[in-house]
């Protein structure tokens, strides 16, 4: 991936490539101004002496993966390339919780409320907590990359998914109005919710098929829980057999496809009621937002022979996507939601019963929980350099947190590369 680069008023120019970007601080003509994603602020040159080329931010919105692609106009060149990983499913969990402790609570009467009916009010467009996260995450990266990027058009995947024609393609008529019009197909759907693997031997990368697990002879039916994908050998080998006939023999695998073919549609649904406030958040910053379907960017992705992933569909979003994309030598930075930690000055344990201690601060000697530091410990059992997180203690000593262990270290060893802004960061093996 390419480094971005700033001239001395904080003004975006062309990223550049890394070894280009370590030579510029070698000789001290620029500085590291961010880690992630890395970004250098250069000391000599400002924007009015530079050439710069225009830059599209292409998005690929998913109900738990966003993909975020930066494409040159002129050249197709991924200059960067990112997966927004959410948190929608751990906001929702965390908030039943906080329910049931709740209701708990009055249900023992260990504290009297009044009780209070349609005293609160929502604002048009709201959204529940964890899909707004999702939405959020987006908007708060679109800025972040606008600042670091000469950016100058938006194109977003819109993609609509009918429940009514997912559940039943035969539905039709007045029945089928009552659901939400969509033109994405089952065989798209399947493909997704299978995650493009065999549902019986786990091939993947080869033609597949639309498979009843129950077979339409035998009383079957063509609804979406009732579908799978398979390849040409396990279709002709099942046959018309019952799926607990099939796979007698392995008892776990009938239960897995048992338990995934009733999953419930809730990305789907996520997907469904976020596109579109998105699309108005996104026309917010003043750029022309393109919008493609589903299936011009599959159509595009095959046709330039380019591998299956959130950032490099992100990058065949829309017509305007160029005849030949340059992806040499890009890897995805994975951006994980992690949040800004809790506000609660009282914590409960599993059963609702508040703890003996009380929270922790997040601030101590110019430190914050999750910031990214260097430590540079000179003798002791932990002699070494190392690279990680901090959770912030009074001793005063941290706790470094690495990959494969944690220790405690003393905060003058220590020295902020980058501050904690709710989100944890790694680079993508592929």
């Amino acid at each position: 991936m390419r480094v971005f680069v700033l001239d001395k008023n904080l003004q975006p120019l062309d990223p550049c490539h890394p070894a280009r970007a370590r030579e510029l601080i070698k000789k001290r003509r620029a500085k590291v101004y961010r880690r992630y994603p890395f970004t250098i602020v250069m000391q000599d040159r400002v924007e009015e002496n530079s050439t710069t080329h225009p830059h599209r931010l292409k998005i690929d919105p998913g109900s738990k993966i966003t993909g975020i692609s930066i494409v040159q106009e002129y050249t197709g060149r991924v200059v960067g390339a990112f997966e927004i990983h959410h948190r929608g499913q751990q906001i929702k969990n965390a908030l039943e919780s906080r329910r049931a402790l709740r209701r708990g609570r009055r249900s023992r009467k260990t504290r009297y409320r009044k009780p209070r009916f349609l005293n609160r009010r929502r604002r048009a467009g709201w959204l529940p907590p964890s899909l707004e996260s999702r939405v959020t995450n987006i908007e708060t990266w679109v800025w972040r990359l606008r600042k670091i990027c000469l950016i100058t058009a938006i194109s977003q995947e819109l993609v609509r998914f009918d429940l009514q024609q997912l559940q039943n393609p035969e539905i039709t008529g007045v029945e089928y109005q009552q659901g939400e019009l969509f033109g994405f197909e089952v065989r798209e759907y399947l493909l997704q919710k299978w995650g493009r693997k065999c549902a019986y031997c786990g091939v993947d990368n080869v033609p597949f098929e639309v498979e009843h697990i129950y077979p339409k002879s035998k009383g079957g039916s063509d609804r979406i829980s009732n579908l799978t994908i398979a390849c040409h050998d396990c279709n002709q080998a099942k046959g018309n057999q019952l799926v607990e006939q099939f796979l007698a023999k392995k008892p776990e695998l009938l239960k897995r496809i048992l338990a995934q073919a009733k999953a419930p549609l809730k990305d789907a649904t996520a997907v469904n009621t976020t596109r579109w406030e998105l699309h108005r958040r996104l026309q917010l910053t003043d750029l022309p937002v393109e919008l493609g379907s589903g299936g011009r960017t599959k159509f595009n992705r095959q046709t330039r022979g380019i591998d299956k992933q959130h950032w490099t569909d992100a990058a065949c979003v829309g017509a305007s996507t160029p005849a030949k994309l340059l992806l040499n030598g890009v890897k995805p930075l994975i951006i994980k939601a992690k949040g800004h930690g809790t506000r609660q000055r009282c914590r409960t344990d599993k059963y609702g019963f508040p703890k003996a201690h009380a929270p922790k601060a997040k601030f101590f000697m110019e430190f914050t929980t999750g910031d990214i530091v260097k430590a540079d410990i000179p003798s002791g059992k932990y002699a070494g350099s190392y690279i990680g997180r901090i959770a912030i203690r009074f001793r005063p000593s941290f706790m470094l947190l690495l990959p494969d262990r944690r220790f405690d270290v003393h905060p003058k060893y220590l020295r902020t590369i980058h501050k904690a802004d709710g989100y944890e960061y790694a680079f993508s093996k592929q």
